[in-house]
């Protein structure tokens, strides 16, 4: 299992600082902030540093700052990224002056951060499916009136080559009569063809699949998002071999107590004050489906 990253500080104590010089920016004395975050999100929960392992997870409800600190670190990286993030005037200011620690090789050298790593959100594997989606039903337009296009070529007149500008008509008319090219071939190289789709569950569980190189750093907000309970235990099987086989490191935003339960996984609860490390059977979310499941264990047997 890898560890490129060891360590990361945030600039609580510089806070106060970053605040002042911007409103000095605004306007001097008279200037003013509409939005201090992330300032002071982190500090009301005793949050100063986070010590990772190969797979560190953030656990916490709507609004503890968990996809907040996954961009601090993705930004502070400079890591690949799809989908803009939440931000404000502040933000870049307190990205840069976050401190990062990264771990040294066999022999004493600090790691760089892989090319590869990224951070891929749940808005990623929507706006991928909603692309598909169009593209499809582009392809899907065309190929209709592909069908016509097939028919005139293929049983009209023959096109005469007068010019180049009609050398594209004649290419489509002997591909249309070509008796190795059916019309289902000549449909695919005019119209283009559809990409399968399968249920968001799974299309999302093939998106992460594709995007996680060996070697790499990553940051995943949210990835079961739209997963059923089964294809997020699939999630959790891809996820558990990418860091112990793959070489990768993993630092994960999540509620599920699927991906909570990754063995090995270093789990910071934000939901507490102060923020502290936990296991996973203690978190509310995996606690609420045992009081529910335990409630009703009677209908199981």
């Amino acid at each position: 299992m890898s560890l490129y990253l060891k360590a990361f500080t945030l600039p609580i104590d510089l806070e106060e600082q970053m605040v002042m010089r911007r409103m000095e920016e605004n306007g001097g004395c008279f200037g003013y902030i509409d939005n201090y975050y992330p300032c002071c999100m982190f500090d009301r929960r005793g949050l100063y540093s986070i010590d990772f392992s190969p797979v560190t997870i953030l656990y916490g409800g709507n609004g503890s700052g968990k996809s907040t600190l996954l961009n601090l670190i993705a930004e502070k990286l400079s890591l690949h990224r799809l989908a803009p993030h939440n931000s404000g005037e502040l933000f870049d200011a307190y990205a840069r002056n976050c401190e990062v620690l990264m771990n040294s090789d066999d022999e004493g050298e600090p790691y760089t951060v892989p090319k590869q790593s990224a951070i891929f959100t749940s808005d990623d594997v929507f706006d991928y499916m909603l692309a598909v989606r169009t593209n499809n039903a582009e392809i899907a337009e065309e190929t209709e009136r592909g069908k016509a296009e097939h028919a005139r070529l293929k049983f009209g007149d023959t096109v005469k080559l007068r010019g180049m500008e009609d050398y594209e008509q004649l290419r489509l008319q002997v591909m249309a009569r070509s008796k190795t090219l059916s019309r289902r071939k000549f449909l695919r190289r005019t119209a283009g063809e559809q990409v399968r789709l399968q249920s968001n569950g799974e299309t999302a569980l093939t998106y992460f699949s594709e995007k996680l190189e060996n070697d790499g750093l990553y940051c995943l907000d949210e990835p079961e998002n739209s997963m059923s309970p089964r294809t997020q235990l699939e999630l959790l099987r891809l996820l558990t071999d990418a860091a112990r086989y793959c070489g990768c490191q993993l630092i994960i935003a999540t509620h599920s107590p699927f991906l909570l339960s990754m063995d090995g996984a270093r789990i910071y609860d934000l939901d507490s004050v102060p923020v502290r490390e936990r296991n996973w059977w203690e978190l509310e979310n995996a606690r609420v489906y045992y009081e529910f499941f335990k409630k009703h264990s009677r209908l199981f047997e």
